[in-house]
Formats: C-alpha cells, structure tokens, sequence
C-alpha cells in the first residue's frame, strides 16, 4: 500500500481514544510489561489457546480471540460472557503478514499429496485473510466493518490509522484493533528469523461515547500518517515532540528529538503485522502513569514502500 496517509488539517469533529488493551504474548499478562519488568507467569499458549470456543479455529485467530477478551473487558465492554457495547457500530481492523501462511501451505500440501479430495470444508475459511477479523467479529456479535490489513512492516499502524478513520467519519463508533502473528516453522522460515507467536488488541472509541458511558480514556490517537521516508511521516502525522519514541530505528538521523527511546518488541521475535500494535499498546501503558506526555510510534523504512507515523498523547496531554 504506498498511498500517503494524510494527517487532517484541523482537529476532526470525533476524536478517536483508546479506552482498552489486552494481550496474548508468551511471558506477558499486561500492557506495561511491554516498557520493561515482566511479572511472573504471564500467557502460556500451551495452555491458553485451548478451549471450546477455539475448537476447529486456526492458530492467529485463537491467538486474537484471547487477546480481544481481556481489551474489552479493560474497556467495561465485555461482562465475561457477552460484548455489551453496540454490535452494529462496532468495527474489528486485524493487521496480519503471516496470519494464514502456514494454513495456506498445509492445504498446498495436502493437495499436492492427496488431491482436492484429501481436504477438510472446515478447513477451508482457514486460508482467507480474514478469517481472523471474522472470527473476533462472530465471537462477540460485532457487524460494524470488518477489515484485514496485510501490509509489510507499516501495518500495524496502517490499522490504527483506519480504525481511526472509521471512528473519526462516523462510520463506527468503537473499533477493535488487532495485531496477530502466529509463529511456525513456515514462518520462521520465510522470515529468517525467530517470529512472534501472539496478539495484541486496543479498543479505539469515540470521544463522545467514551465520555458518554463513563470509560476511562487512556490515550487520543492525535495524529496518524504514512509517507516515504520518517522525517516526512513524523511531520505530516502532526509533528510533535515525543516524550516516548517506541521504534526499530533508534539510530535513524531523521529521527525526532525524544525523552527517550524504546523498542518494545525487541525480545519477542519478529513482529511484522503485530509491530505497531504492539508498539501502541506500550504506548498506553506509558500514558497510564504519564497522563500529560506525548508518545510517538514508528514502523517501516527505507527497505519497505514507505513508514507510518502514530502520535498517541495522554489524558492530561496540553496542546
């Protein structure tokens, strides 16, 4: 996807906030794991992507359903057995790389082995791109717009800036955002690298309706963009100056000024999809005890077609 994402010339009349996080990564249970000390235990996918609500469902989609439950519920929109918000104006925005590759390349497989008559019909939605979109969608009743994002190293933030856009034109009033990749040897072979096996999921409303049902905001989604170089994105996404860089490219000249600087994936494997997610969510928690700083997340670079910008900022953030 190489057309630019262009930041608004003025503040939209919806503002997009983010009122929950949750996360399925090995070793991790909250957000603010992501900025540095881990607490003991954390999500085990032996364990945790068992269950009968899974059953028959691809691994990226079990993965996005366990982080999905525990974001809802931060945000009062889950009572442990039903969504409580409103289905029809919901949205559910996936980004995924290697979501499906090993599905894809175990039906080649089979096909290759057995002919079309060795494959499985329930099988079958396992090789689309959205059957992970669909999945959350189904599982909590959500009829919004439903949209996957299968876009390089920018993706992740490419699905914040349209969960953003759905909520800023009206075209939902909540949205649930989704990074997802699921490891395998498949991948780690196309990769070349140790990959990620989890997700990360936020809850993006609108201002209005947060305000409205009494949730607690954790951060505005200020500003987003995509262009080809970082000095351009930065700048057109609104061009402040981060207290908080979370990124891959600590050494690039082009960089902003920043407090400091973390990577937040580092350690977990190759992100891809999931990156930006991620690096929102570390975001977040950043902003959960920082409620008046401004954070800015990074993804792509010059080896992509281009790199995203996001600028989160706090509860007490001042322009």
């Amino acid at each position: 996807m190489s057309t630019a994402h262009r930041a608004a010339a003025s503040a939209p009349a919806r503002v997009a906030v983010v009122t929950g996080v949750g996360l399925a990564v090995p070793g991790l249970t909250l957000p603010d794991e992501l900025l540095g000390t881990v607490r003991d235990g954390g999500f085990d996918p032996a364990t945790g992507l068992v269950g009968r609500d899974l059953r028959h469902k691809d691994r990226a989609s079990r993965l996005a359903l366990r982080a999905t439950a525990p974001a809802l519920r931060a945000a009062g929109l889950f009572d442990g057995d039903r969504y409580t918000g409103s289905g029809d104006t919901t949205a559910v925005v996936v980004s995924t790389n290697v979501g499906i590759l090993e599905n894809v390349c175990s039906f080649a497989d089979t096909i290759a082995r057995d002919t079309v008559l060795g494959l499985s019909p329930l099988g079958l939605p396992q090789t689309s791109s959205n059957v992970i979109a669909g999945s959350v969608a189904m599982a909590h009743g959500l009829r919004g717009p439903n949209v996957t994002l299968c876009n390089g190293p920018t993706s992740g933030l490419d699905a914040l800036y349209w969960a953003r856009a759905l909520i800023v034109t009206g075209r939902a009033d909540t949205a649930v955002v989704i990074g997802v990749e699921p490891t395998g040897d498949i991948v780690t072979k196309l990769l070349g690298t140790p990959a990620l096996d989890g997700a990360v999921a936020l809850v993006l409303e609108s201002a209005d309706r947060a305000t409205e049902r009494g949730a607690r905001i954790r951060a505005t989604v200020t500003g987003c963009a995509r262009e080809a170089d970082l000095a351009g994105a930065v700048a057109r996404a609104g061009g402040f100056t981060p207290d908080l860089w979370l990124t891959e490219a600590a050494d690039d000249p082009a960089g902003p000024p920043a407090g400091s600087v973390l990577d937040p994936a580092a350690g977990l494997g190759a992100a891809s999809g999931a990156l930006g997610v991620l690096q929102a969510a570390a975001a977040v928690a950043h902003l959960d005890t920082h409620g008046g700083h401004t954070v800015l997340a990074t993804c792509g670079g010059p080896e992509g077609d281009g790199v995203a910008a996001v600028f989160l900022t706090g509860p007490d953030h001042t322009p």
